[in-house]
């Protein structure tokens, strides 16, 4: 209640106290915005931390990509995906920073929602009647916002939904269309994975996607360079809401995420080729998470004899510092609002 009273209005004012830089130098405005939206994510991240939500995460290391353009591939499983990400990005240099969310409408309506407006995150409402033309909004979006305000990483949840609530719907379709029958995910949907990469994949001199190796990384390149398939994993399946992670009334929880990053230029673009590589990673993704649920583990790398897993931590040290620039921040608008509603009534 405290971080929210005083964190997000002081975030408001900084904002609306650098307007002129953002007038003169809209590179810098985007630069400093991003760092304290880092800190406002931060917090959020504390509140798991300090009630013991911890995050173990398997797979490829993705921090020798933060400094590349990417876009994560999520399965959403609950609200809380979104604070188990919030926290496990904290430690990848500037990801953070320069990361734009695409999330359910409803967000924009929470106490977070006037940060997420001004940062340009993008709120997409469900259904059908409503999808054709979310996706010319989320073009135009990408179009006006993404380089604009230095952004590079995007987090999209592909099953457009919890999984609680589409997979039955997604079952069935699955029967409809001899599609794989998925359990623990449900298949995704094209639409916004193809707007975000035909937007932002640079294209080559012969049409074809520009993209890095994971042997040989390219900072330099542009364009969307990578898409990391991630895969959240609660204990006993059991995902954890916003709600646990902001009361804590959990015991505390390790959840589990796994990445794969492959170089955009090996995702095929056009809408039936691309359409069957999400339908694989899906699939992968039931294995991924039947194997740990079976066994308490990912299953190990192709190529690897042995899954090595690496305990996320937060400095505890950081933490403080941001909390105190914050509510020191706090008190000083509350001062100077104090002051210039005294001189003027």
């Amino acid at each position: 209640v405290a971080n929210n009273l005083v964190a997000i209005p002081s975030y408001i004012c900084y904002v609306i106290m650098l307007q002129p830089l953002r007038v003169l130098d809209s590179k810098r405005f985007w630069y400093i915005e991003g760092i304290m939206y880092k800190w406002l994510l931060g917090m959020v991240a504390s509140w798991g931390w300090y009630a013991g939500y911890t995050v173990m995460e398997w797979g490829e290391d993705i921090k020798a990509i933060s400094k590349d353009e990417a876009v994560m591939l999520v399965n959403h499983q609950a609200t809380g995906d979104v604070c188990t990400l919030m926290m496990c990005l904290q430690d990848k240099g500037l990801v953070v920073a320069q990361i734009m969310w695409l999330m359910d409408h409803i967000f924009k309506y929470t106490n977070f929602g006037i940060v997420s407006l001004i940062h340009g995150d993008f709120f997409i409402r469900q259904g059908k009647s409503h999808r054709d033309q979310q996706l010319v909004f989320l073009k135009k979006h990408l179009e006006n916002n993404y380089r604009s305000r230095g952004r590079k990483w995007i987090v999209l949840f592909p099953e457009g939904g919890f999984l609680r609530k589409r997979r039955e719907t997604s079952q069935t379709f699955a029967k409809k269309n001899n599609l794989p029958f998925l359990t623990h995910v449900t298949l995704p949907r094209i639409g916004a994975t193809k707007i975000i990469l035909s937007a932002l994949v640079a294209r080559q001199e012969n049409g074809s996607p520009a993209g890095g190796d994971t042997k040989e990384l390219d900072s330099k390149s542009k364009g969307l360079q990578w898409v990391i398939d991630t895969t959240i994993a609660y204990p006993k399946a059991e995902p954890m809401d916003i709600q646990t992670w902001i009361l804590g009334y959990r015991k505390p929880t390790v959840t589990h995420v796994h990445y794969r990053v492959f170089p955009v230029k090996d995702v095929p673009l056009e809408t039936d080729d691309l359409t069957d590589w999400l339908y694989q990673r899906f699939t992968e993704k039931e294995d991924l998470l039947s194997h740990f649920y079976e066994t308490g583990a990912f299953p190990p790398l192709k190529g690897h004899k042995e899954a090595v897993s690496r305990e996320m931590t937060l400095s505890n040290m950081w933490i403080f510092l941001i909390h105190s620039v914050t509510f020191l921040s706090g008190y000083m608008w509350y001062n100077i609002i104090q002051y210039f509603y005294h001189c003027l009534f």
